[in-house]
């Protein structure tokens, strides 16, 4: 039976021609595989909030397929949800609570578009859907020298910094922004009215020269600054603290961007300031409070994971509760509560719902009239977002995050950590399609993630993973050396080894795969970005390994990325190719002769196996110059790829007809090598 707040979701929807309760496909008998578009559709909904009261709910949702509406519900009524913002031709991409009667909200396109006419800007609308705002300019090639006092937008040198929460100490409706000053490179925090648009000054002691980055309280007082001059060349910065009362800042400490000593997660209303530091061996981020009298992290930790870094953020509670709990990633999510009554509320959620992954936020978290908003997930399952009010003891259903995915007809995710072959810890993720198990090997796919630095793999429903087990294929996602998450010094040793043992970590765990008996002899290589590089590098280096690859948006030229080039637009920041670039990756003018064994454009020749290559006609982050170079490369050497350049799209497919065109090309492409 569909629940009362289900129906005034799905009325609202339907009033505006979108129907989100039906599934993308029917039972399994109509249809032998679910299509693409099952895996590859916009979810239905992209955020759900709960208001600071518990009152209302608020809602991004996608109509058409190519639209996305902000909506909200009142929860103490019967009426069906209101649309608050829906624009013809721009997205509500990002929004939040200013308090229970107003909303603020940015723009964008979850739909690719040839010319880039709109910034997310910054907008505010009130809760009955009446005069929409338009705080922070938001068109580009407008016109606006707006200063600290008016009727317009404020222009594009503002920001969004902070929401303080709807407290008497807080004048309503307001927010926090920044003003950019350019030329001194400074930040100014400012508080603006999101009913009038104007700004006014924010009273603190004199702040250090240079601010860059601010940390708030709940109550919109700044408590940390950091500072730095010349952000194309500075690698070293000051934190800089002030307490609660306090008349003066105080200095905590200079960091080193690449390798910082500590980095802040949040602050709290008692002045506490929270970090993540890197200890043991392994140099695992671990969460902890910051001793001032010490003048360093505090030695006993709040949070820590071995084997993981710390990767989470702060719940807080009520002003005066403090921190009531820490969300945490690990090899799946978990909710480390701090406070007794949500560690026994999480208990009962988690006996309710056993399969899955269950966050919760709330409004008067742990009291007897509490509301929660229960998003609850797994590996086989996009989610859901549930409620659940303590008054009546009552749980309904907000609605699923992707009606049309079958949690019964998808496949499951394991982590396992296995020994590289020169003994390396080498955590992997695996992703088994039904009937596959040890002695029932499948053909693989490896799929090496992108970034690099970054970690790659989560416990949950990954599109493109759950696609590729949907046609049979076992799906071996290794976090190789140089991927963050791990600890800094997983991360470091994969520090010049593009090409070269970055590579190895893949095959490694391709090996343990068929030694479990998961893995057949027939295998590919795919990927997106470093991904993509990873999977050229996979067939010039061990092309007895890997019978073909897909890359897509693929770095293929190394000199190209690390240098740029006149003529090939990019967004590649100077600070990064000066800085971090050369030491992760090598120096393009010292390391030169290094660089051309391990760039895929200067190794086209040994490239034998078929090989799928996409590019995003307007990526700036990766040029399809990229592509285009080692297409001819290839076509020279007589083995032109199979390939294809997607128009208005860049890093990543956002269309729909985009990502189901390319699907359906992998589907075939595979099927011929692999089957």
């Amino acid at each position: 039976m569909q629940s009362p707040l289900r129906r005034a979701v799905q009325g609202a929807l339907l009033a505006t021609t979108l129907a989100l309760a039906a599934p993308l496909v029917h039972a399994a008998e109509s249809a032998p595989l679910p299509p693409p578009e099952t895996f590859f559709k916009h979810p239905a909904a992209l955020s759900v909030k709960l208001s600071p009261s518990g009152r209302y709910v608020a809602l991004t949702a996608v109509k058409d397929e190519k639209r996305v509406m902000l909506l909200a519900v009142d929860l103490e009524s019967k009426e069906p949800a209101k649309v608050l913002v829906y624009y013809a031709k721009q997205d509500v991409l990002n929004f939040g609570w200013i308090n229970d009667q107003r909303l603020y909200f940015q723009i964008g396109k979850i739909e690719p578009s040839a010319w880039r006419t709109h910034t997310p800007g910054l907008f505010a609308v009130a809760l009955d859907g009446k005069d929409p705002i338009e705080l922070i300019d938001s068109v580009v090639g407008k016109a606006n020298s707006a200063g600290s006092q008016q009727s317009g937008a404020l222009n594009r040198s503002y920001s969004l910094l902070s929401v303080p929460r709807d407290l008497d100490q807080v004048k309503p409706n307001e927010v926090v922004v920044e003003k950019w000053h350019w030329g001194i490179e400074h930040t100014e925090p400012q508080w603006l009215d999101t009913v009038s648009g104007l700004v006014r000054p924010m009273t603190m002691p004199a702040p250090p020269a240079h601010a860059q980055s601010w940390w708030f309280d709940s109550r919109g007082e700044p408590r940390l600054v950091l500072t730095f001059e010349n952000s194309e060349s500075a690698v070293e910065g000051t934190y800089h603290w002030l307490a609660p009362g306090a008349k003066v800042w105080k200095e905590l400490g200079r960091i080193n961007f690449l390798k910082p000593a500590f980095e802040p997660v949040g602050v709290t209303d008692d002045g506490q300031l929270y970090v993540t530091e890197r200890r043991g061996p392994g140099q695992e981020s671990v969460l902890t409070t910051f001793d001032f009298a010490a003048g360093r992290p505090a030695e006993k930790p709040v949070v820590q994971v071995p084997g993981f870094d710390f990767a989470g953020h702060l719940i807080h509670g009520a002003p005066g509760q403090g921190v009531l709990g820490v969300q945490v990633e690990a090899d799946s999510g978990v909710t480390v509560w701090l406070d007794e009554g949500m560690k026994r509320f999480q208990a009962e959620v988690d006996a309710k719902f056993r399969s899955t992954v269950n966050r919760i936020s709330c409004s008067r978290c742990g009291q007897p009239d509490m509301v929660a908003l229960v998003y609850s997930q797994s590996d086989r399952d996009p989610g859901r977002y549930l409620l659940y009010r303590a008054a009546t003891k009552r749980w309904e259903v907000v609605m699923p995050v992707m009606p049309g995915v079958q949690p019964k007809q998808m496949a499951s995710v394991d982590f396992q950590r296995i020994k590289a072959r020169d003994g390396r810890d080498l955590p992997v993720w695996i992703t088994m399609p039904q009937g596959v198990e040890p002695g029932k090997p499948a053909p693989a796919v490896v799929l090496p993630h992108g970034g690099p630095w970054m970690r790659g793999g989560y416990w949950r429903w990954e599109p493109m993973a759950q696609f590729l087990a949907s046609r049979g294929y076992l799906v071996v996602e290794p976090e190789f050396r140089g991927s963050e998450g791990y600890g800094r010094a997983h991360l470091e040793a994969g520090f010049k080894q593009w090409g070269l043992a970055m590579q190895d970590d893949l095959v490694d765990a391709l090996q343990w795969a068929r030694k479990q008996g998961l893995a057949n002899d027939k295998a590919c290589v795919m990927g997106a970005s470093y991904g993509g590089y990873a999977t050229l590098m996979g067939l010039v280096r061990h092309p007895d390994v890997f019978r073909c690859g897909v890359a897509w948006v693929a770095v293929a030229d190394l000199p190209l990325f690390l240098e740029g080039s006149f003529g090939v637009l990019d967004d590649i920041s100077r600070w990064a190719r000066r800085n971090a670039l050369p030491e992760r990756i090598g120096d393009p003018k010292k390391d030169a002769a290094a660089l051309a064994e391990v760039s895929p454009a200067a190794q086209a020749a040994r490239i034998k196996a078929p090989l799928l290559l996409a590019m995003g006609e307007e990526d700036v982050r990766v040029p399809p110059e990229h592509g285009r170079r080692l297409r001819d490369a290839m076509t020279k050497a007589g083995n032109a790829p199979e390939y294809v350049e997607y128009k208005n799209e860049g890093h990543g497919w956002q269309g729909v007809a985009t990502r189901v065109d390319f699907a359906k090309r992998v589907e075939a492409f595979l099927a011929k090598q692999l089957k």
